[in-house]
Parts: C-alpha cells; structure tokens; sequence
C-alpha cells in the first residue's frame, strides 16, 4: 500500500511524463512543418514512449492501492529556432524529469517502501539513456553548426541513432 506522501509523488510524476509526452508531440509537429521529417518522427516516437511511462505509473499505484489521478497538462512550447534550441529544450526537460524521479526514490527509501522504489530501478535507468542520447544528439549538431547538408544528413540518420543507443 502506497503512503499518502509516495502517492502523491508519483502522481506528479505521472503529470510530468504527461506534459513530456505534449511537449515532444509539439515539437516533432514544429519539425514536420520546417522539413524534419526524421526529427519529427523521432519526436513522435518519444512522445509516444512518454505516454507509456504515465500509463505504467498510473497502473503502478492503481495496483498498490492507490488512485492515479490524470491530470490537466501544461500547453507545450511550439515554436523554436533551431533544432540545438529544440534539443537544448529537450535535454533541460529530461534533467528535470531525472531531478524528479531521484527525488521520489530519495522519498521511497525514507519510508521504506521498497516495492516502489524497486519500480523506480527502470525509470532511474531510463534516464540515464534519455540524457545520453540528448547530449549526444546536441553533440552532432554543434559539429555540424549551419551546414545545411549536414542538417540534412543528420535529419535523414536520427532514428537510426536512437535503435543504436536504444540496443
């Protein structure tokens, strides 16, 4: 059974990846329409892996006898410079998500509810994956600079970046 104060935590986790999920969908929706297309899908993709990390955390403190509550999100950001604004967003968020994450682990084993901290194992490996593959992604395009064949080149190979990272 969850305590007042874990339940809490986590269902503001599940807001955050909410609000994840509508940011990245904003983003790769700023891609598509600038000629992105593998950003933009991308950015769908993590979008929809964001989602999932809600829905696990919804049935997580459903199973423990709590009660997920599905909240209001925030309108994302929709508009951007450059893709290094975009990544920089997208690593700015995830440090935060990872903030977040440490301190409801930080939380579970103050109360000594090692069930969810357990849980917490795979998010806490996630992102570490997640920061990897942003400071690599804002790495390429800072090598790249204004080149717009290397644009073009790195649009053309960012999903097969993230099945290598992702393996």
């Amino acid at each position: 059974m969850l305590s007042n104060s874990v339940k809490e935590a986590l269902n503001n986790q599940i807001k955050l990846e909410g609000d994840s999920s509508n940011g990245y969908l904003a983003m790769a929706v700023w891609a598509e329409i600038n000629g992105f297309e593998g950003v933009a899908n991308f950015l769908y993709e993590h979008s929809e892996e964001e989602r999932m990390h809600m829905l696990k955390l919804v049935k997580f403190i459903n199973e423990r006898n709590g009660e997920a509550i599905v909240p209001q999100f925030e309108k994302p950001k929709n508009n951007f410079s450059s893709l290094n604004e975009l990544f920089e967003a997208v690593l700015a968020h995830e440090i935060k998500v990872s903030e977040n994450i440490n301190n409801i682990v930080e939380l579970t084993l103050n109360e000594k509810d090692y069930a969810t901290h357990n849980f917490l194992q795979w998010y806490v490996s996630e992102q570490i994956e997640e920061e990897r593959l942003c400071r690599l992604i804002l790495e390429k395009l800072d090598l790249i600079g204004s080149d717009k064949g290397g644009l073009y080149l790195f649009d053309r190979d960012i999903q097969s970046l993230h099945t290598k990272l992702a393996k």
